[in-house]
């Protein structure tokens, strides 16, 4: 069976536990990876205390090379990384492809360090006084990321924090390890000195490693909400800078004139794409009005059943199986938590293939906001209608986290009138979804809409 080891300097020892790594399209056990602890950070702490002085004092332009060399590389073995990344995530092979560009996007804006990195002065900021800033690198970052996005998540953290004169080692989802090693063995070709981005893998003991270590300042973190939480507070008694990103519970605002047919393309993606499991997914809709909910429910439910639930590597699949059997008992549990507490089962769920982690095309309709299934939130999403007794001015609340559907007008006017942030331009998630309506534009991950007249979207962070 294949290994997935730890990227450090030196011999990795050998590991006393191991974790397993399925293909969520067979269901099958397709390699096991090593999971480590304190003693394995400390080798790689040591290794990067080693390197990072020397590449703090390099000059911002030969860092700037190095990342280009990196994007070059990344670029060459696109189509590798995605491949990779499908097998052991489950995600569709195009929408892996998006997870990579992503990356690559941020990668980028890493080789432009040496304009980035500039600080700024302030003459005669006093009497007699002026007042200068400087950038200057920690030492040494630390990056925790989600199994959602193994290629994108990583190349964000890694990127401006190597760019900028630190070195970093990250620690991935245990649950497809594979491509966050592969991205650190094409950033050591592409000539950064070893110990510089070193790759750990590990369960709870490591991250409190991580998050205990004196000499790792700074910390990053995207993941469950309730984790973050924790990350935050043990980080921050401890003195380091945490950035820790939660979740969230995205809902869309359905208004009486949207385009119907609009909205129908844009939620198949939004609410199915890569099974639902993205940060942006969209699995609460309210409609507004009694009429817009039943002419919405007429068109989704029809448009959800011909959703293609295939294989990652299905050419022809909408979506590919969730991660892991385990994440595919737990949809099931909030479906059956739905309809235990009421919901009306509007859609029926797909032909899961014997072996696979396939996830169900779902939609339940007429629940109600105090339910847990309508309030919790789920990195696999089955689309859910609340209740549409619902008043005109609800559109426009600051509590949904992620208004997604917006109306020609209404929307914006509605917006204005509860003084909440002026609507902005739609901000396009992780990759692109191909719908499989032949009217449909292509909408984001997040479920944002290109309306005729109007394009809206005011995202809100939980």
């Amino acid at each position: 069976m294949r290994q997935v080891d730890h990227f450090i300097v030196g011999e990795s020892p050998a590991p006393t536990r191991k974790h397993k790594i399925w293909n969520p399209s067979t269901g099958e056990v397709q390699a096991q990876v090593a999971l480590g602890g304190a003693d394995l950070l400390q080798q790689a702490v040591d290794a990067a205390k080693k390197v990072q002085p020397e590449w703090a004092a390099t000059n911002p332009q030969r860092r700037a090379r190095v990342m280009f060399k990196f994007k070059e590389l990344v670029e060459a073995n696109k189509q590798e990384l995605a491949e990779l990344l499908s097998s052991e995530h489950g995600k569709v092979v195009e929408d892996a492809h998006g997870d990579v560009q992503r990356g690559l996007e941020v990668i980028e804006f890493a080789c432009g360090i040496p304009q980035a990195l500039k600080g700024e002065y302030t003459q005669g900021a006093g009497p007699g006084i002026d007042v200068y800033s400087m950038r200057q690198p920690l030492g040494i970052g630390a990056g925790i990321t989600p199994f959602n996005f193994p290629a994108m998540i990583p190349m964000w953290m890694f990127g401006m924090a190597i760019a900028a004169g630190n070195a970093f080692i990250l620690k991935p989802s245990e649950r497809d390890p594979s491509v966050p090693v592969r991205l650190a063995e094409l950033f050591l070709e592409a000539g950064a000195p070893g110990g510089l981005l070193q790759v750990v893998h590990g369960d709870k003991e490591m991250v409190d490693a991580i998050l205990d270590h004196p000499d790792i300042p700074a910390i990053s973190f995207v993941g469950s909400s309730d984790i973050a939480q924790y990350i935050y507070s043990r980080g921050t008694a401890n003195a380091k800078r945490v950035q820790a990103f939660g979740g969230a519970k995205n809902h869309g605002i359905v208004m009486p004139d949207a385009d119907l047919d609009q909205v129908v393309n844009d939620l198949a993606g939004a609410a199915f794409g890569s099974a639902g499991e993205r940060c942006m997914a969209l699995p609460v809709v309210v409609p507004v009005g009694e009429d817009t909910a039943n002419r919405l429910r007429d068109k989704l439910i029809p448009a959800i059943n011909a959703l293609r639930v295939g294989v990652s590597n299905d050419p022809d699949a909408h979506y590919g199986p969730v991660v892991t059997p385990e994440h595919k008992a737990r949809v099931e549990g909030w479906i059956d938590t739905a309809e235990k507490e009421g919901s009306t089962d509007a859609a029926s769920r797909s032909r899961a293939m014997k072996t696979a982690s396939s996830s169900a095309r779902r939609c339940s309709t007429r629940s109600r906001p105090t339910w847990k299934a309508t309030r919790k939130r789920s990195s696999a999403r089955f689309s859910r209608s609340c209740a549409p007794r619902i008043s005109r001015t609800l559109c426009a609340c600051p509590a949904s986290t992620n208004t997604a559907m917006a109306s020609r007008s209404s929307l914006a006017t509605a917006t204005r009138r509860a003084n909440s942030p002026a609507a902005s331009t739609s901000a396009w998630s992780a990759s692109t979804y191909r719908s499989p309506f032949p009217s449909a534009t292509t909408a984001s991950a997040a479920g944002s809409v290109r309306a005729s007249a109007t394009s809206t979207s005011t995202a809100w962070k939980a």
